[in-house]
């Protein structure tokens, strides 16, 4: 069956870093793009980054608010998609989702805290 397993978050400091990454199984992960969304508390679930795949080409989108700080990527060998979080504000505080939309299916989340 289709899983989404995410990993990678915590608590940094404003400023920071963290690398996202989701693990995936149970489809061919380089036939299907794949996207991150991310839920802060209070608000609703609001995309993040989406990668296409690679047969379209690995284009990549971002949300304006994480344009020129977030990056996307995958390692089809590792069935992986990651999502690179540079110069991290308070406002990024959230659970980080992996989505692939084919499948309707979404991770378990992971938790970034962004505080001095």
């Amino acid at each position: 069956q289709v899983q989404l397993v995410e990993s990678g978050g915590g608590l940094v400091q404003p400023g920071g870093s963290l690398r996202l990454s989701c693990a995936a199984s149970g489809f061919t992960f380089s036939r299907y793009g794949m996207s991150w969304y991310r839920q802060a508390p209070g608000a609703e679930r609001e995309l993040v980054a989406s990668i296409t795949s690679t047969g379209t080409g690995g284009s990549t989108n971002y949300a304006d608010s994480v344009k020129g700080r977030f990056t996307i990527s995958r390692d089809n060998a590792k069935n992986t998609v990651y999502l690179q979080l540079n110069s991290l504000q308070p406002e990024d505080t959230a659970v980080y989702y992996c989505h692939v939309a084919f499948w309707g299916k979404w991770g378990q989340g992971t938790q970034v805290t962004v505080s001095s």
